[in-house]
C-alpha cells in the first residue's frame, strides 16, 4: 500500500469532502519522495504535527505520520523559522504527513467526540453542535443521572487530565453534549438544546459568565486530552484491518 492508497483508505470513512470549510488542509500534506512506488510499512500517530513528533516518528522508522493538527491551515504561510524546522524534518527524513482535523472530530465511531461519548458511557448518541453549517460534536445521555464529579472522573480516565468543572446547572446530570478541543463557543448551542452538561477541551474566559447565566454545567478536559481519542481509535482500526506496524506518539501539552 502506497501513500495515496493509504490516504484513500482513511478518507473512505473520514470523508474530508464533507468538511470543505475546515481551515485544515485535510489529507496528504507532505508526500514521500517516491509516493507511488514506496510501500508503507510503519505508520505513526500523534495529535500534533511538530518537530518533536516528526523526530520520534523518524526514530521509529515510520513512513508517515497521521495527526489531528497538521502544518497547513488556511492561506499559505512562508516556510521560515519554526515552520521551516517542522517541514524540513519531514522532507529531510522522507517522512510523509497526513492530517484530518474536523473530519476526525465529527466521525462516528472513530472521531474525538463520538469516541469519548462511547468511552464514558453515553447512550442514544447523535450529532450536535454546528460550526459553519457542519455538525462536529455529539450529544447523548447516561442510563442514570450522575454528578459532575462522577463524570469528571470518568472523563479523566480517558483524557489523562484533571478536568476543570464549572457547576452552573443541575446537580444530577443526564443529557450531555461534547465537542473537543477549543469549542467553548458551542456553550450557547448546548444550552439551547436543554443539555445538562457541555464537555469541551477548553473553556474560555468569555464563556464563563455566559454558562453561569444560562445555568449549564461545563467540563473542560483539555484540548490535547480530548483529542487523543480519534487518532488512537484509528490506530486500533488499522491494527485490525491492515498489515502495517503502528505507533502512537503521546506528547501531552497540559493544555
Amino acid at each position: 500500500m502506497n501513500l495515496f492508497e493509504f490516504d484513500d483508505y482513511l478518507n473512505s470513512f473520514l470523508c474530508k469532502e464533507n468538511f470543505l470549510p475546515d481551515p485544515s488542509k485535510n489529507g496528504i500534506q507532505i508526500q514521500n519522495e517516491e509516493p507511488l512506488s514506496k510501500e508503507l510499512k510503519t505508520v505513526a500517530f500523534a495529535v500534533d504535527a511538530c518537530e518533536e513528533s516528526a523526530l520520534i516518528a523518524v526514530q521509529n522508522h515510520a513512513d508517515v505520520l497521521v495527526c489531528h493538527h497538521g502544518l497547513f491551515w488556511g492561506k499559505c504561510s512562508p516556510i521560515v523559522d519554526s515552520h521551516y524546522k517542522r517541514i524540513s524534518t519531514f522532507i529531510k527524513n522522507d517522512l510523509a504527513l497526513i492530517a484530518y482535523h474536523l473530519p476526525l472530530d465529527a466521525n462516528n465511531p472513530y472521531g474525538n467526540n463520538f469516541g469519548l461519548a462511547h468511552k464514558i458511557g453515553l447512550k442514544n448518541t447523535e450529532q450536535f453542535g454546528f460550526w459553519h453549517n457542519m455538525k462536529i460534536g455529539v450529544r447523548g445521555e447516561f442510563d442514570s443521572p450522575k454528578s459532575i464529579d462522577e463524570i469528571s472522573l470518568l472523563i479523566g480516565k480517558h483524557t489523562h487530565t484533571e478536568p476543570q468543572k464549572f457547576s452552573f446547572g443541575k446537580k444530577q446530570i443526564k443529557t450531555v453534549g461534547i465537542s473537543s478541543g477549543g469549542s467553548s463557543d458551542l456553550t450557547q448551542q448546548a444550552a439551547d438544546e436543554k443539555l445538562d452538561l457541555f464537555i469541551s477541551g477548553e473553556f474560555s474566559h468569555e464563556d464563563y459568565h455566559l454558562a453561569q447565566e444560562l445555568g449549564i454545567n461545563v467540563i473542560a478536559a483539555g484540548h490535547y486530552g480530548t483529542e487523543i481519542t480519534g487518532v488512537s481509535l484509528i490506530k486500533e482500526k488499522i491494527d485490525k484491518e491492515l498489515a502495517l506496524k503502528t505507533i502512537f506518539i503521546d506528547l501531552p501539552t497540559g493544555l
